[in-house]
């Protein structure tokens, strides 16, 4: 039974004081239309999060409960144009203090499609989570859209500019069209949910 495949959604929060009790939380981040939903959808094998073509569809943080006491919040994603700038001054702040303070948050997966990785919205999206010293896993998507030379060639290039900044990050090719990379993406995150006093 695959990690994601009891995935159900649970709640969606606007303002952090009203975020559901937790274990653990392992969070999701990217850049609009970097196929964040669809990654979601791809690893719980079947149609969950929200997939769309307009940027900025998903405005709070969605819970969806893995299994009891641990969760995969999908954040809003970021880099969109067509939401007021009162909006974006908000989302920054929930997104940053969320990122930095809760202290369920066991790791941060972020999308970044493999042909646009590591823009700036990226980094500072690292900025805010890096310092924790938890975990982060890029899943590199859409990589069906590159060749396997040029898309090897980014998966080192991407690798070897975050380690240099941020030792605990991983990072591997994704592609929800071909299915590629999901067990290791839940080999990762499932690591991250290991309860040790379970065992």
């Amino acid at each position: 039974m695959s990690l994601f495949s009891q995935l159900t959604f649970e709640t969606s929060v606007h303002e952090l004081n009203t975020l559901p009790l937790s274990k653990r939380e392992v969070a999701f981040a990217g850049r609009s239309n970097a196929g964040k939903s669809s990654a979601i959808n791809t690893l719980a094998r079947h149609k969950l999060a929200f997939v769309s073509k307009t940027p900025g569809r998903t405005q709070l943080l969605n819970f969806f409960r893995i299994s009891p006491g641990n969760y995969l919040v999908d954040l809003p994603g970021y880099g969109y144009a067509e939401v007021p700038q009162e909006v974006k001054k908000h989302w920054q702040a929930v997104l940053a203090r969320y990122l930095e303070t809760r202290q369920e948050l066991v790791g941060l997966v972020m999308i970044m499609d493999v042909r646009h990785p590591l823009t700036p919205l990226d980094l500072k999206m690292l900025e805010w989570y890096g310092p924790t010293g938890r975990p982060i896993h890029v899943l590199l998507t859409k990589s069906d859209k590159l060749s396997k030379n040029p898309a090897a060639a980014t998966l080192k290039q991407v690798r070897t500019t975050l380690q240099a900044s941020y030792p605990q990050c991983t990072v591997q090719l994704f592609s929800s069209l071909k299915k590629t990379g999901i067990e290791e993406a839940e080999a990762i995150i499932g690591s991250w949910l290991h309860d040790p006093d379970q065992t």
